[in-house]
């Protein structure tokens, strides 16, 4: 038996309220952190992505080296990797201290060689360093308040700037980069400085909803962008490729095209209302695409040549993926922790969002109907329906908080919740069963629901239409049941526990088959079942997959490392008894595809 990844469906950017967002690009592809993470990918083919999971921390900003060779990230504790893109280890070059506080922006200059980061630290605010020793390479003095952006001349004489909350930006030449001016144009925050390619010129954008032009070698100011302006704070501003244009994003949900050398808005798009469609970063990827980022996470591309609307938008998930299934051999759906259901093209990797009143806070369980429908729960207490890719207009309040949700063969569904079950129809509640322990999941097959408590044990019941009746309890696990699933014949039931231990029962005998699946060494978080009840696929939060074979219990597929932070969810998208395909998610925010091969 043996795997081998085929495809990464990348998170989204993480974004925080009032707080510029970095995003890079670098020959088509777009860069920028969620998480612990940093995500590469390619802007016309959304199969094509690489996610770095080096950092400790959470990572606040990265980019490309101008070799392409290299890419620096920087993380809250003040910490610069700089680690290879070429090839699939992205060995790691150097790791540096720069800081000892977030960082928010940092850059390269022209020769690939020097790095300047700089954030919110105690004893400075900056740090200029060579990439392959850390060595000082001068340093980034002026400021009295957290510097949230850097721009590096790429052509020598080399320069470079610093935009800072103090509404100052500093001046600064080199290398050895020392203190050469102070600029004070803005008059509130300045959140973010860039220079053309050609070096000629840079400019900043800043809280006052200014934008200012300046000559790039010596500082000087030329001049405003001030025609029609943006109505908020500008969060981000980006060069085209060709030095002509200036791109800029703004806190009034505006993304605006300037010509340069008329200083005058040659387009402006008005992305939507409200907060969720504030415009908090952007970069300008090719040179007929510039991506603006939402405040939802959301990736808007804008052709600049044509429309009033973005050309298209990439969406994803941007918090943990907590539960998924699979709605058919070509897509699949997740739910992630801020309410969010995304679903996913397999082959192409293009997603969606589930459209209508969803759930406004972490969604805890999904499972599919004999109808066709979808259902889902969620840590807002409500059951949801979803059925042709939108939520119904009906949400059934549940008595507590839900743990999971199970569906049965005659449409009903049952929800585990903090000490209870309930049985729910048609949107209706049929009946509720108090239990005496803590239930902590459910399975349903046919007639037969099994429920997983803290009480280490699973409680096997039969469903009459009206009434859970309890048949019988499957001991075996040494931790609270944490995950539980029915094989398609129904004829076995696996467990998992927090012990990191999953027990295979036989459902009809009623005991143990094999209790040797415990390769695990942390609680096991989903399981999955093949088709053909041969092969069952468990998730962990120690960051592992397996996969056990029911004819064969010692053997198993081990895929490790396949969810950075934990794998919260596994499921099968299709296997026909030698090869199938297997999605992973988890707290990453990111899912994986897997081709498992069962007879090698």
């Amino acid at each position: 038996m043996s795997f081998k990844p085929v495809r990464l469906y990348p998170c989204n950017p993480t974004t925080a309220r009032g707080v510029s967002t970095k995003l890079s690009a670098s020959k088509g592809k777009i860069i920028y952190t969620n998480g612990k993470t940093v995500i590469i990918r390619d802007l016309n083919d959304p199969a094509i992505a690489t996610a770095y999971a080096g950092h400790t921390q959470n990572a606040t900003v990265a980019r490309l080296s101008p070799s392409g060779y290299y890419c620096a990230s920087g993380d809250v504790s003040g910490t610069v990797r700089v680690w290879d893109i070429v090839g699939e280890e992205n060995s790691l070059k150097g790791e540096y201290k720069v800081i000892s506080g977030r960082i928010n922006d940092l850059d390269w200059d022209g020769e690939s060689k020097r790095i300047i980061a700089v954030g919110d630290g105690r004893e400075k605010f900056g740090h200029a360093f060579m990439m392959d020793t850390g060595s000082s390479t001068g340093e980034i003095i002026g400021h009295s308040k957290v510097v949230n952006a850097v721009a590096i001349r790429q052509q020598r004489p080399y320069r470079a700037v610093t935009a800072s909350d103090d509404t100052q930006i500093i001046f600064h030449q080199g290398p050895p980069y020392k203190f050469d001016k102070t600029i004070k144009t803005h008059t509130k925050f300045v959140q973010d400085v860039k220079y053309s390619p050609s070096g000629e010129h840079f400019v900043s954008v800043g809280s006052d909803a200014k934008i200012f032009l300046y000559d790039g070698k010596t500082g000087d100011m030329l001049g405003e962008l001030d025609d029609s302006g943006h109505k908020g704070s500008i969060m981000a501003c980006s060069w085209s490729l060709d030095n002509k244009s200036v791109v800029t994003s703004s806190m009034d949900c505006t993304v605006k095209l300037w010509d340069v050398e008329s200083r005058k808005s040659t387009a402006s798009w008005t992305v939507g209302t409200g907060v969720n469609h504030q415009q908090v970063g952007n970069v300008w990827a090719v040179p007929d695409s510039l991506v603006s980022l939402s405040m939802t996470g959301d990736l808007n591309v804008f052709d600049p040549r044509v429309g009033d609307k973005p050309a298209r938008i990439i969406r994803g998930a941007t918090k943990a993926i907590t539960s998924a299934l699979s709605t058919s051999s070509d897509t699949f759906l997740t739910g992630t922790a801020e309410g969010r259901l995304v679903q996913f093209s397999v082959a192409n990797g293009e997603a969606s969002y589930i459209a209508g009143d969803g759930h406004t806070n972490l969604v805890t369980g999904l499972s599919s109907t004999p109808d066709g429908k979808v259902v889902s729960v969620g840590f807002d207490d409500k059951l949801r329906e979803i059925e042709q890719n939108s939520f119904t207009p009906a949400a059934l309040s549940l008595s507590s908080q839900p743990k999971a949700v199970a569906a049965a063969a005659d449409g009903t569904v049952f929800v585990a919740e903090v000490n209870s079950v309930e049985a729910i129809r048609s949107n209706q509640k049929v009946s509720e069963i108090s239990t005496k322990f803590v239930p902590s999941t459910v399975a349903a097959h046919n007639t037969l629901v099994a429920v997983g408590g803290e009480d280490q044990k699973v409680h096997l019941h039969e469903w009459d239409g009206k009434t859970l009746k309890e048949l019988t309890t499957l001991d075996g696990n040494k931790g609270t049941v944490s995950a539980i699933a029915f094989s398609p014949d129904g004829a076995f039931l696996a467990a998992g526990d927090s012990s990191g231990k999953v027990i295979l029962f036989k459902v009809d005998e009623r005991k143990v088959v094999t209790s040797r699946w415990s390769f695990h060494s942390a609680r096991i978080n989903s399981l999955s079942w093949t088709a053909d009840s041969q092969h069952c696929a468990s998730g962990s939060l120690d960051t592992h997959v397996y996969v056990w074979s029911v004819q064969k219990p010692l053997r198993n597929i081990a895929i490790k490392n396949a969810g950075p932070g934990g794998v919260n969810t596994v499921v099968w998208l299709e296997s026909d008894g030698h090869v199938g395909k297997l999605v992973s998610a988890g707290a990453d925010a990111c899912a994986r595809l897997w081709e498992v091969t069962f007879h090698s």
